[in-house]
């Protein structure tokens, strides 16, 4: 189109665009889903409130419990990267047949801080995950930290829980999504495990390798997202050069 414009031959266009004007084709990036003007605002609102919070209460986090579920499956095929091998320059490039991950799996849902993970359960197969499951498993949980979180017990005794705002269609900003189940599964990948009953042995022994600076990691990656979702005032983030 620029040739046909200016009736400059193809070869000075990209010269001038690249060698120049320092531009590249970029590929379209996916996302969840195309927010709202209102959707930023409510984004970018929640984050700065957040990085106020952490300007007079420096350690806040430390008594906040995040949560997701995930699925894991019985095979995950290797991505391209973890497939990679050493090879000279003239060997031939290697080849890999497109795999599907298996129809057996288990979904898990991981209750964690900045310390650890608090609780975890696995879904029992079949269940549908609704309103009335999600009630008895936060029971449980509510349980848990009053036996194991002393400095947190009474208010959960009392049903007394603040609640950390999250905005919607945002998995930008989730603990879990940005840390914890990407560094699980990317030790599961590519490894057969026959059973349900394997599936969730391994993750649960995966799940106690992890150290306490890991969460610490993942909550101080958590903060630096808040700056990030700041600077781009609301909109996506991820993969962007920030």
């Amino acid at each position: 189109m620029i040739e046909e414009e200016t009736g400059l031959d193809k070869n000075a266009v990209h010269r001038i665009l690249t060698d120049h004007l320092h531009t590249q084709k970029i590929c379209v990036k996916l996302v969840l889903k195309n927010l709202s003007v209102e959707q930023k605002a409510n984004q970018l609102g929640i984050c700065q409130d957040l990085l106020g919070r952490l300007k007079i209460e420096p350690h806040f986090l430390d008594k906040v419990i995040t949560r997701d579920e995930s699925w894991v499956f019985d095979y995950d095929p290797k991505t391209k990267r973890q497939s990679a091998e050493w090879h000279t320059i003239s060997s031939p490039r290697l080849k890999k047949a497109r795999m599907s991950r298996s129809r057996m799996k288990t979904m898990i849902i991981v209750f964690f801080d900045s310390h650890g993970i608090v609780h975890k359960e696995f879904v029992p197969p079949g269940q549908t995950v609704n309103h009335a499951f999600y009630k008895d498993v936060l029971e449980r949980l509510r349980k848990r930290v009053q036996r194991v979180q002393t400095d947190i017990a009474d208010n959960w005794a009392k049903k007394n829980i603040p609640i950390l705002p999250h905005p919607p269609y945002s998995p930008d900003l989730a603990p879990c999504d940005l840390y914890l189940f990407s560094k699980l599964k990317s030790k599961l990948k590519g490894h057969h495990f026959g059973t349900m009953e394997n599936i969730q042995k391994v993750v649960t022994d995966e799940l106690h390798t992890l150290r306490e600076n890991d969460f610490q990691y993942c909550y101080d990656q958590w903060k630096k997202c808040w700056n990030h979702c700041v600077t781009s005032q609301g909109s996506y983030f991820e993969g962007d050069n920030l």
